[in-house]
């Protein structure tokens, strides 16, 4: 009996230290793999090529979508955690979506400067403008940044299952495509230009990059207290490269 009592107590240790072993292991390979992470890109049919050569200082814009529409159709995916699982969201007062678009904004520009972009942030701060074309929205600022020469992106999380497509470049509507597109839609993926007929923000000559889709293990990564930071900073990462590929 008690050979019993302490085999199935060594079991019971061996199993929970191979578990948890293998769970660390896991998450430690998934957040050094952009394609593991953040699951398939567009596969919709896009042929733009970005050729247009940029300058070395070119100023860069990262807007976080949909800061200023919460509390409206526009507020963003809920994700796969709370809308379909019936998780709390991340904040009472905004999309999980734009949690983390505001998360990955501050590192993407912290881990920019720190390798020498031209680069910054907006934030509206006020999360409902019902005006489109109020002088604070992101579209009316990422709009004026991008006529005076500069590179303006906004960056979204694709809502989960069928109701998104997967991480992919949405490149300006009007304008040529330039390196940097190319090479973020190279690590990325690509969507047409006319994608649903052309959103807002390309329209504004506005990029928009989905990061991937928020469910699965992308977003079990964001939501995990353990691998937050180093998936939030592994994909600001990722994305700060592709902009240095693409203007070296």
């Amino acid at each position: 009996m008690k050979n019993k009592v302490l085999n199935s107590l060594l079991y019971l240790v061996f199993f929970s230290f191979f578990y948890a072993s293998s769970q660390l292991y896991y998450n430690k390979n998934i957040i050094k793999n952009l394609e593991l992470i953040i699951g398939k890109s567009s596969n919709l049919h896009a042929t733009w090529v970005g050729s247009k050569q940029v300058d070395r200082n070119i100023p860069i814009l990262i807007l976080a979508g949909h800061a200023d529409s919460q509390g409206m159709a526009g507020a963003g995916t809920p994700g796969e955690a709370v809308h379909k699982f019936g998780l709390n969201p991340m904040h009472p007062e905004m999309s999980d979506e734009l949690f983390w678009n505001l998360k990955l904004q501050q590192s993407i520009v912290v881990i920019g400067k720190k390798k020498g972009l031209n680069i910054r942030s907006y934030d509206p701060g006020i999360r409902n403008i019902d005006d489109a074309t109020d002088p604070r929205t992101n579209w009316s600022v990422g709009s004026k940044f991008a006529k005076n020469g500069g590179y303006a992106i906004e960056i979204h999380f694709d809502a989960y299952g069928k109701y998104g497509v997967g991480s992919g470049l949405i490149p300006p509507f009007s304008e040529t495509p330039n390196t940097i597109d190319e090479s973020i839609a190279s690590k990325f993926g690509r969507f047409p230009v006319v994608y649903r007929g052309g959103l807002g923000a390309p329209r504004r000559q506005i990029r928009i990059l989905e990061i991937g889709k928020l469910e699965g293990s992308l977003e079990k990564n964001l939501r995990n207290l353990k691998t937050r930071k180093r998936t939030i900073n592994f994909l600001a990462n990722e994305i700060v490269q592709a902009f240095l590929n693409g203007i070296t």
